[in-house]
């Protein structure tokens, strides 16, 4: 009787074993393809197969400079000094001014005050014309630096200024036009370009402390040797 039981119960011990390991296992690949799936869905909603950088990024570091910047730019003084910088090209580049401005001597003011004699002249000084109080509080002179300032923009340079013009991006066409009314009654000098003498400097101090490095080295070689010479 216990063999027979015994026999009768066996097979359905197996079935039952068989049908919860393969329940398992069908949940285990429910669970992979499941978790395979998502990831794709994720990979092409959030693009992480393509990172692309945003346009408006979320913190910026001050001072740091992106890769492929724009060049610093040229000094005044090194613009000035550019073999093709001359006055005639600033003529050209004044008639943009001509609307506003008259440069000859004893030109009348229009919307904009006589610029003859104007470079070297203090800033906002010109007789008979109402200046803003923005510029005539600046102070100053108009020199080379400042005229490039004024020219690159003069909303920046003054803010509350009545001169409604953009300003010259390049400071070529600056330069230019500073020659230009420099010759229109001022003729203050034009400053060197010293960039080239510092660089000479350089080199010179650099030769030096080579020469000083090796006149320490045959000094101590020169000690060693009376050591040596001692000691035997």
């Amino acid at each position: 009787m216990t063999q027979e039981n015994s026999s009768e119960t066996t097979p359905e011990a197996e079935t039952g074993g068989g049908d919860l390991f393969n329940t398992a296992a069908g949940w285990v690949l429910f669970a992979a393809g499941l978790g395979l799936g998502l990831s794709i869905l994720s990979g092409k909603y959030f693009h992480g197969d393509s990172p692309e950088r945003p346009e408006q990024l979320g913190y910026v570091i001050e001072g740091a400079v992106e890769e492929g910047g724009p060049a610093a730019e040229m000094t005044m003084a090194a613009a000035l000094n550019m073999p093709e910088m001359s006055a005639s090209a600033g003529e050209k580049v004044y008639a943009k001014c001509l609307a506003c401005h008259t440069i000859e001597q004893g030109g009348a003011n229009g919307v904009g005050p006589n610029l003859y004699g104007i470079m070297g002249s203090p800033i906002a000084a010109k007789p008979g014309f109402d200046y803003s109080s923005a510029l005539a509080g600046k102070g100053g002179v108009w020199d080379w630096e400042t005229m490039s300032e004024w020219l690159k923009s003069p909303r920046a340079f003054a803010e509350g200024t009545k001169m409604s013009f953009a300003g010259l991006s390049k400071i070529e066409d600056r330069a230019a036009v500073a020659l230009y009314m420099n010759e229109a009654g001022s003729n203050i000098p034009v400053p060197e370009y010293v960039e080239a003498v510092a660089e000479d400097a350089e080199v010179e101090e650099t030769g030096s402390d080579a020469g000083q490095v090796a006149e320490a080295e045959a000094e101590q070689n020169e000690g060693e040797e009376i050591a040596a010479a001692a000691a035997e």
